[in-house]
Parts: C-alpha cells; structure tokens; sequence
C-alpha cells in the first residue's frame, strides 16, 4: 500500500530513529516496503537498513535524482518521503490511512503537522497563521503522496541537493492537507 522512501549519506544515527518510528506501520499493514536512496555512505547505513529489512539502493547523483530513482522502482501506489531523523508521533498509522482511504491518490498530498505532541497546540496555531501567509510546509514535515501525483508533477528535480522544497511548491498549498500526527526531528 505504501512505499516509504528515505534519501541518506552517512545517516546511520538519525536512520534508526526514523526507522523506528515507521515500525508501527509495518505491524499495521500500512507500509508495504521501505527504500533507502543512499548517496555513497561511508559509516554504517547499509547495515542499519539491511538490520530493518529495507532496500538499500546506492545511487550516485543528487539527492533529487536518488529520491527520483528509488520512488521508479516502488511498488506501492502511495509515497511517504521522510529525511533521515525525521521522527513521525505515534498516531501516524492512522492519520495516514484516514487520508489514504478518503484521498484522491492523483489530486491530493499531506504533510504532518510540525513538532511533537507537547508542542502541538501552540505549532497548530502557528501553522495556521503559517498557511493564511502563504508559506508552505518545510521538508522536515514528510510528504504523502500518491503515486500518480508524483509522475504527473514530474517528481524530485533530479539536480538538486534539497529537492523538497520545490516539489512542495509544484503541489501547492490547494492540494496539500496536513494530517492529525506530527513529525519531529529526533535528538540523535
């Protein structure tokens, strides 16, 4: 159902935070496959991945074209794209599926919320006055995505180092919902 694809180099640490954290979508049956996009590590990324059961992929290129690369070779028809150390709150599993079940998978895209749940009220609020100002969400929120969506958008810019930024602009705030979990950066 679900492809998560994360884009590393040298990320052993933050990789088993965020590996960790998508271990309940597993047991749930909501992620079919996890692929590391991985630019040429030197520490231990491949033995992290290969320890959680991931596809490890070592690509050469930019981040852009290694996300590009990975997300052709997933075979579920819905993206999740996190950054290494991108840790998601227990909720996730069903905030996910909710979306997934009630999106359409060629018109819509989510975002989790930013920060943890103690500090989701007072993010909530400033997400608000965030979105009213035009701004879009940052890369460090994860995307959900269907598959379709991505190819017709063109996916990742494959020259870029930070692609996210972009790809979110290419979505636009109109097809960008923010789901009921959070993502936050873990302390590694």
């Amino acid at each position: 159902m679900l492809s998560v694809i994360i884009a590393t180099r040298d990320s052993e640490r933050p990789l088993v935070a965020t590996l960790a954290a998508l271990v309940p979508g597993a047991v749930a049956g909501l992620i079919g496959e996890v692929l590391i996009a991985d630019g040429g590590s030197r520490d231990d990324t491949a033995a992290v991945a290969d320890i959680a059961g991931c596809r490890f992929l070592a690509l050469a290129g930019a981040s852009g074209q290694r996300l590009r690369s990975a997300t052709a070779q997933a075979r579920g028809p819905w993206l999740l794209f996190v950054r290494p150390g991108t840790v998601l709150d227990a909720p996730w599993t069903a905030a996910a599926r909710r979306f997934i079940e009630r999106a359409a998978p060629a018109q819509d895209a989510a975002v989790f919320r930013s920060g943890g749940a103690a500090q989701a009220p007072l993010r909530d609020a400033v997400a608000l006055v965030a979105d009213a100002l035009g701004r879009l969400p940052h890369p460090g929120q994860g995307l959900l995505i269907g598959k379709d969506l991505y190819d017709a958008l063109g996916g990742h810019p494959p020259e870029l180092d930070e692609p996210e930024r972009q790809l979110l602009r290419r979505i636009g705030r109109h097809r960008l919902r923010r789901l009921g979990a959070a993502a936050y950066a873990a302390d590694t």
